[in-house]
């Protein structure tokens, strides 16, 4: 009898006598070091003779076939989540916005140039409503360009316009403020653009009033057109790529007829940036002028919570380590298993027939040394008594015994001098 071992991704030894049938049951994706992939995949050997010896193993077997279904449901929604993110994710919110101004008035005694000088200062901030993240953000996050326009006929034309510009490299902050020497009072006109996140535009009158949409993402736009074409049956119907225009599209895109393809370069010129939020404010420089702050609700678009609770889900290790570690406790067990299982099946045949067991293990080792060794030999001869009574018989059973002598001596001379220690 022929006993091999082969090891399997666990590094569980499979007695080659009996069947076994090697099963692969997870396959999990983990993220590393910002979307470096590790494929890790786990074998069990489902023994039917060990399941036989111990009925118990069945619930592990159950364990198993669940983990492979809990694993590719994970899986698929791992899937969802990374197709979800390629998706803008945004929610509706309010943005109050604060606009209040404060007003010194001038100081005859004042020692410095600015205190005997009456100024006033123009304050425009804003926070979000029920804002229920951790970390606020910034008021100036929200936009691309804010810009007050001051009265001309007083600040003159080269110093009536307040700009500030997002740059990629501007500082986020929590508010304006403008200050101006005066002491009457000043009409002025805020201009906010928003930063849309995606870029928004604004469409061409007759296009909008065609989709019905003011301000929207290009692929919004591009969504929406075809949707018009579907609903209209604008499409050729033997040349699928053009698109036949009916009397709106023709106003709109100048033609009879289009590809499909050409509509995205056909938008650059009907696209236009969005408007602008207008605010008039009247900054009042009487003290007892008691409405000097004035409120207003923009509606933003800010990213859905949910979105970061996906990205943390991803890129999540938490459980890798505890799972590498129960995955080790089942390799050892298993492992253990096997090596008992193959002592029993050993000790079982030698007890039921003694002499052919030692006969066929003898015959079995014979054929693993000449293949080791790359011997042929020959059956016939080796067979027969007077093949063991040559001389190299002799040397031979010389040697293993003074090699056995040796390493028994060794091993006293290392427990003696652990003992002298």
């Amino acid at each position: 009898m022929n006993n091999y071992c082969i090891h399997n991704a666990y590094g569980v030894m499979v007695n080659g006598v009996n069947t076994f049938h090697i099963i692969i049951i997870r396959q999990k994706k983990i993220t590393l070091n910002m979307g470096s992939l590790v494929l890790r995949i786990k074998m069990i050997c489902d023994n039917n003779n060990i399941r036989e010896l111990v009925p118990e193993s069945q619930a592990y077997m159950d364990l198993l076939a669940f983990e492979r279904k809990l694993d590719q449901t994970i899986m698929r929604k791992r899937v969802d989540i990374q197709e979800a993110l390629k998706r803008p994710m945004k929610q509706k919110r309010k943005l109050r916005l604060y606009i209040s101004n404060t007003f010194n008035p001038a100081k005859p005694d004042a020692e410095d140039s600015e205190g005997s000088i009456a100024s006033w200062e123009l304050r425009v901030e804003g926070k979000l409503l029920d804002d229920p993240g951790k970390q606020k953000r910034k008021f100036s996050s929200f936009f691309k360009s804010l810009v007050i326009e001051l009265d001309k006929d007083l600040y003159g034309p080269d110093n009536h316009l307040v700009e500030w510009h997002r740059t990629a490299t501007s500082q986020e902050t929590d508010g304006f403020q403008v200050k101006r020497p005066g002491d009457v009072n000043v009409r002025c006109t805020l201009l906010l653009m928003l930063d849309y996140q995606p870029p928004q535009f604004k469409l061409d009158p007759r296009l909008a009033r065609l989709l019905g949409i003011h301000t929207q993402t290009r692929s919004c736009i591009i969504q929406a057109l075809w949707q018009y074409v579907k609903t209209n049956k604008l499409q050729d119907s033997h040349e699928k790529e053009y698109i036949n225009c009916d009397k709106y599209f023709q106003q709109i895109f100048d033609g009879p007829r289009l590809k499909f393809s050409e509509i995205p370069q056909r938008l650059t010129n009907l696209l236009l940036p969005p408007d602008p939020i207008v605010i008039n404010h009247v900054i009042s420089v009487d003290p007892n002028d008691q409405k000097k702050t004035a409120c207003y609700d923009i509606d933003v678009e800010v990213d859905d919570p949910l979105k970061s609770q996906m990205n943390g889900f991803l890129l999540s290790t938490a459980n890798h380590q505890e799972i590498a570690s129960l995955d080790n406790k089942i390799h050892e067990t298993i492992e253990s298993i096997n090596q008992l299982k193959i002592q029993r099946d050993f000790m079982l045949s030698f007890s039921r027939d003694p002499k052919g067991y030692i006969q066929d293990w003898i015959c079995s080792q014979n054929r693993d040394l000449k293949l080791m060794t790359d011997t042929v030999g020959n059956p016939e001869e080796e067979r027969r008594a007077e093949f063991y009574n040559q001389p190299w018989s002799q040397e031979a059973v010389s040697r293993y015994f003074y090699c056995k002598i040796q390493q028994r001596r060794q091993e006293l001379e290392q427990a003696l001098a652990m003992r002298t220690t």
